[in-house]
Order: structure tokens, then C-alpha cells, then sequence
């Protein structure tokens, strides 16, 4: 066993054992094929093909990467939170697996030191981070099985991320959160966007949101979604304590 692994050992390339020793250190276990996991952080700008025309990159990878994080986390919640109906688990595993949070996980992992890509890393949005760590995920289970997804995601997401008591008071989305009061208030709400881009001609959206035809709040981000969820937490703010008492 030590002469067959000795002689694989020889036959890599300096680069490619420079990225296994890395990847057995995020993994805590070694690959076996090394070229998954090499799939898993390319992106589809590097226009490769398979023998029969098909795509090399990650985004099936990233595809199967997401279900068996949700089903591991899902496992998990149901264990810990026993007295937690179906709404609850849930809402539950929603802010574990919120793509701000997949983010951080590949930011912490710093995955993409990995990807190869025709495109510079600076023009990548935050989700690439999300992405190569759901990719990573699925490479794992399709070179080592479930077991081995279940130990990685436990070991990089569920101990020491995963805190039940503080996620039931974690907001994912003050827009869910607004729209939802305001209809059962029965206000009227209104977000008003429009592009308002700097001086250094950055393109930026500006929103202003109205309730019962005041405007609460106002931001402004990069994009349209940045921009609602930003002006809605402010507006959160400013409503919080009649929203509490309801």
C-alpha cells in the first residue's frame, strides 16, 4: 500500500501536489481523484471540454454540493431541535444555508486561491465564494460518498457556525420581514428604485421605501436586491419596537 501510494505520489506534477497538500489540509482527509475536486474549481470562462463534448467546470458540482449541504443540515437540525415543527426547521436551515453565509464559509477557506478562470478574480461577485464551496461539497461526495460530506460539513460548518440558540434571533431577510408585518398590519408599502451611480461612475441603484405613502428609508448598493434589503433594514430598525410587540 505505502509503494503504490509512493508511486502516485511521484507521478503528480509539482502544481498538482502543491494543490493536493493544500486540499488535504482544508478536507482533513486526503483525495483520492484528484481531478474532481480540479473540476470542482473550474469555471465555465475556461471553455473546457470532456472527450464527448461535455462542459468541465463547476457548476454541476456546485448543483449537488447545495442538496447535500441542505440534507446534512436538515439531519442535523432535526437531531438537535426535537421540539421544532416543519416551519421552524425550516426557516432554521435557511439562515445556516443563506448564500451570505455559504459566502463567508469559501471566503474562510480562501477556495479561491483554486479556480481557473479566463476571467480576473477582481470581476467576480461574492457568491464565487458560495459557489466553490457548494462545488467543493459536491466533488467531495463524488470521490469519497456521504460519510465523508457529512464529516466536512460538520467539522467546517455545523461546530463552528452552527448555534441554534443564536440563529433563532438571526434575521435573513428584512425585506421578508417588512413586507410580512406590513401585511398583516395592513400598510402599504412601496420600493422605489432607480439608478443612481457615484462620481467615479460606478453603477449603483438608489431605493427609497414608503409605507402608507412616507418614505421610511432610503440606500443605495450595487445592485437592486443590495439596495431593497438595505433600505428595509433600516426601516426595520425604525419600526422594531412596534414590530416586536406584534
Amino acid at each position: 500500500m505505502k509503494l503504490i501510494k509512493k508511486i502516485f505520489q511521484k507521478s503528480r506534477s509539482q502544481e498538482d501536489g502543491i494543490f493536493f497538500d493544500k486540499l488535504k489540509n482544508i478536507l482533513g482527509f486526503e483525495p483520492l481523484n484528484i481531478t474532481l475536486y480540479k473540476k470542482g474549481f473550474t469555471h465555465r470562462s475556461s471553455s473546457k471540454l470532456d472527450s464527448i463534448g461535455n462542459p468541465i467546470n463547476y457548476e454541476r458540482l456546485e448543483f449537488l454540493g447545495d442538496s447535500i449541504i441542505s440534507s446534512v443540515i436538515a439531519a442535523h437540525l432535526f437531531n438537535e431541535a426535537p421540539a421544532g415543527d416543519e416551519g421552524y426547521l425550516t426557516k432554521m436551515r435557511s439562515k445556516i444555508v443563506s448564500r451570505e453565509h455559504l459566502n463567508e464559509l469559501g471566503r474562510d477557506l480562501d477556495l479561491i486561491q483554486f479556480i481557473e478562470s479566463k476571467v480576473p478574480v477582481q470581476h467576480f461577485g461574492e457568491n464565487i465564494h458560495g459557489n466553490l464551496f457548494e462545488a467543493l461539497v459536491g466533488a467531495i461526495y463524488t470521490d469519497r460518498g456521504y460519510t465523508y460530506c457529512e464529516k466536512f460539513i460538520q467539522k467546517r460548518v455545523i461546530i463552528p457556525y452552527v448555534d441554534i440558540a443564536k440563529l433563532e434571533g438571526k434575521v435573513i431577510s428584512y425585506k421578508s420581514l417588512l413586507i410580512e408585518w406590513c401585511q398583516k398590519e395592513k400598510k402599504k408599502f412601496h420600493y422605489d428604485v432607480y439608478e443612481d451611480n457615484d462620481i467615479s461612475g460606478e453603477r449603483l441603484f438608489g431605493v427609497k421605501l414608503s409605507i402608507d405613502d412616507r418614505i421610511i428609508a432610503k440606500a443605495r448598493a450595487s445592485s437592486k436586491k443590495k439596495a431593497e434589503e438595505k433600505a428595509s433594514q433600516r426601516a426595520y430598525f425604525a419600526f422594531q419596537e412596534k414590530m416586536n410587540k406584534k
